[in-house]
């Protein structure tokens, strides 16, 4: 693939078409993860990706599936103009000598385009999650509160204003919650995860960066000439599907600990080798795969499109077409 210069403004556009369509498409798939990964041995609310899918329709509407997408919607651009620019400054630096980058370069690119992105990575994930994860613990709720009152010792229905209160609360908006955040935590409640974030991210940059620039490669006649479309297209959708798989038991920990709100008799963490060392023992090594498959499907079609808006060069077309203004 041969490295070219993309402005600013293109990347940027490039990342906001990229994360718009992404988010359209895939987040359904995403809000399914977040609720699978969060659930717990005990009160099992979904089975399957389909079984939660359809369990929110039936209980929140077609809109429901996408709760919390509003914060990825706005803050996706600048995630991925950060990774992707990143990305190419690093291999820049690391090509001066006009050498060929070798695979360790190639990590070490990815690496530091990983570092970057938490930057915004971490407060949206930490916002989207509270929102995703608010019906599976409604749900749970309910759930509950229907086993509860055959076991009235009256025979009369037990009261469920405890748990409507609570399910009320649960619906909070991303600004409400980003201000409860800053007022009892200040900036670091936004940032809350932070280390998980970084031990997902920074893998999985080195992974999919070096990976995606070899298969695209060989869709390439000569070092001078971009791949067809679909290869980058192919190139985005394997290299990011096998990094996500890959480090899906960090995203398992990292979502854990980015949860606010816990459901009934689940377990609460203190860090990164606590949540681990809870989930081995609790639910097993199988708990770390929870939701691998779905966010397969979510990063595959995602980074795929990215890498074809961004290496066909959209962006710069759009820019090109803007009538050229003097001041």
């Amino acid at each position: 693939m041969a490295d070219k210069q993309i402005s600013l403004p293109a990347k940027l556009i490039n990342g906001g078409i990229a994360g718009l369509i992404g988010v359209t498409c895939v987040f359904p798939i995403d809000l399914a993860k977040t609720r699978l990964q969060n659930q717990q041995n005990g009160q099992r609310i979904y089975s399957s990706m389909s079984d939660c899918l359809i369990k929110t329709i039936r209980s929140d509407g077609y809109f429901g599936m996408y709760r919390g997408a509003a914060v990825n919607l706005t803050l996706v651009t600048p995630e991925k103009a950060i990774k992707l620019a990143a990305n190419d400054f690093f291999r820049q630096m690391f090509s001066k000598d006009g050498k060929k980058l070798t695979l360790i370069k190639e990590m070490l690119a990815g690496c530091g385009a990983g570092t970057c992105q938490v930057i915004v990575t971490t407060p949206m994930e930490m916002l989207k999650i509270q929102l995703q994860d608010a019906g599976r613990l409604a749900a749970q709720q309910k759930l509950m509160a229907a086993q509860a009152v055959p076991s009235s010792p009256s025979g009369s229905p037990i009261s469920s204003t405890s748990h409507t209160t609570s399910s009320i609360k649960s619906q909070r908006s991303a600004t409400q919650i980003t201000k409860e955040l800053l007022r009892s935590k200040g900036i670091a409640g936004l940032y809350k995860g932070l280390g998980a974030t970084l031990l997902r991210d920074v893998p999985f940059s080195m992974i999919y960066f070096p990976l995606f620039a070899n298969l695209n490669k060989q869709g390439q006649k000569s070092s001078d000439e971009r791949a067809p479309f679909y290869v980058s297209f192919i190139s985005g959708c394997i290299a990011g599907s096998t990094a996500a798989v890959v480090v899906n038991p960090c995203d398992v920990i990292k979502t854990r600990l980015q949860s606010l709100q816990r459901g009934i008799n689940e377990d609460s963490y203190s860090g990164i080798i606590d949540c681990t060392r809870k989930i081995w023992r609790n639910e097993g090594a199988r708990a770390f795969l929870k939701g691998a498959y779905c966010r397969a499907l979510v990063i595959a079609p995602l980074f795929g499109i990215a890498q074809v808006v961004y290496f066909l060069g959209i962006a710069e077309t759009m820019l090109e077409m803007l009538p050229s203004r003097r001041y």
